[in-house]
């Protein structure tokens, strides 16, 4: 088939995640509550390591962009479900649908990348503490982000690219609440044999690659502490990490759940259970992750919040 786009298809219809009207409000409820906690522990996290100068380190600067995609992504998924709970029919353009796929694309890509930045972060501070500063230089770190962005467009780029070569002509209700890489390839009445594979490859590739980056980082990390004699020293190194070890845990497994199962064990209805996990929940446990397990965070938050009040006692 020539490139380029023939779909006959000029609108989807989001199938959303229950036909049950009694759980439409309940579920409504749900996530806007998450996604306003989202968006605001989000923004404190940004907000309180910009503010903050003893913050201004390699470790936070990565959280801040963390914080950053989570928030976006967030951002990019969850109004459009909460639309599908309150209308009769939740009806995206195909214009509109490639669009929220591609940005969809991008930042969950770049958390991934983000992730494994920040577990290399940790294996230099735990294995090479005396080159950290050289290695995790400004220039350095900012480089990293770069990257990660990057990836995040490329792996966005080449999915949505393939996507454009799929003719829709048939059944236009996706079988989920947003428009994603599987539910949209459900819909497809032209020969997959080629497109399926690269987006699979791709897929596979943007969480196997920084999944080994990260596991090649915490094997070191752990071979380390095991040779540090103290208690207290290897608590220290373990407190170091910890928290980034929680969000990957949480993240990865979730992704895995959804993306790399084979396809005769896979169903939307388990990967709607599994989407909702990494959507709606990962971007709003990782502000409590890296904050209620984080000396430094709460440190910075306390005195904030102090020098606010002494500013409105002053005043008053």
């Amino acid at each position: 088939m020539a490139a380029g786009n023939h779909s006959t298809v000029t609108e989807f219809i989001f199938a959303g995640l229950t036909d049950k009207p009694e759980l439409q409000l309940p579920l409504f409820l749900f996530f806007l509550g998450t996604y306003m906690f989202t968006v605001v522990g989000n923004l404190v996290i940004i907000t309180l390591i910009a503010l903050s100068s003893h913050l201004h380190t390699p470790m936070y600067y990565f959280l801040s962009s963390l914080s950053f995609i989570d928030l976006c992504y967030s951002t990019v998924i969850i109004p459009k479900t909460l639309v599908s709970f309150v209308t009769e029919k939740n009806i995206i353009s195909y214009l509109e649908c490639m669009t929220h796929l591609y940005f969809f694309l991008f930042f969950i890509i770049s958390e991934c990348h983000m992730l494994a930045v920040m577990a290399y972060d940790c294996y230099v501070a735990i294995c090479k503490p005396l080159l950290y500063n050289i290695t995790m230089s400004y220039p350095v770190c900012s480089w990293l982000v770069v990257e990660v962005y990057m990836m995040g467009l490329i792996g966005a780029t080449a999915h949505t690219g393939c996507m454009l070569r799929v003719v829709f002509c048939k059944d236009k209700i996706i079988n989920h609440y947003f428009c994603d890489l599987l539910p949209l390839l459900e819909l497809s009445c032209s020969s997959t044999y080629v497109s399926e594979p690269v987006l699979l490859c791709l897929i596979a590739f943007n969480i196997v690659a920084p999944t080994l980056v990260i596991l090649g980082s915490y094997a070191s990390i752990i071979a380390s502490i095991l040779q540090i004699r103290s208690t207290e020293g290897r608590s220290k190194a373990f407190s170091t990490c910890s928290s980034h070890i929680l969000a990957v845990t949480i993240f990865y497994g979730s992704l895995t759940f959804m993306y790399l199962q084979p396809s005769n064990v896979s169903s939307m209805d388990q990967g709607n259970v599994s989407f909702v996990f990494y959507i709606i929940i990962v971007p709003m446990m990782n502000p409590l992750i890296y904050s209620l397990r984080n000396k430094d965070v709460k440190v910075a938050l306390n005195k904030i919040i102090e020098k606010r009040l002494f500013c409105i006692s002053e005043d008053l």
